[in-house]
């Protein structure tokens, strides 16, 4: 069982950095890819970037690529995502996710919200214009 806990959201004005953190509970954290999702109101749940369990490959998507960066700690289980030059159209709740990697995937893999086994409650970020 792994427990997920977000933190860091808040309000930014358009242009601005924020920088969510993911600490997980449990153990073989190392175990684990992970991965950020976001709900804007009104819009499907969307892949946002995912990392592999030890930090060796990431992935992004389109809409965020070179503005955000996700990282992680396995010694501190924890999993990061720094987001720079945010805009209106990244508000949402975002949400991080754990998802078991026994044998090594694609990269679509990761992008799937049904790959992972363990979601966080999520934290509101919110762009102003």
């Amino acid at each position: 069982q792994v427990q997920l806990v977000e933190s860091g959201g808040g309000l930014v004005q358009a242009g601005g950095s924020l920088g969510l953190s993911c600490a997980a509970s449990g153990r073989f954290f190392s175990n684990y890819a992970m991965g950020w999702f976001r709900q804007a109101p009104g819009k499907e749940r969307e892949f946002v970037a995912a990392i592999t369990w030890s930090g060796g490959s990431t992935y992004y998507a389109d809409s965020v690529k070179g503005r955000f960066t996700i990282s992680r700690d396995n010694a501190k289980n924890t999993v990061y995502l720094q987001m720079n030059s945010l805009n209106p159209e990244d508000t949402a709740v975002y949400y991080c996710a754990a998802g078991f990697t026994g044998r090594p995937y694609g990269s679509a893999w990761y992008t799937r919200d049904n790959s992972y086994d363990y979601w966080g409650q999520g934290t509101q970020v919110t762009v102003s214009s």
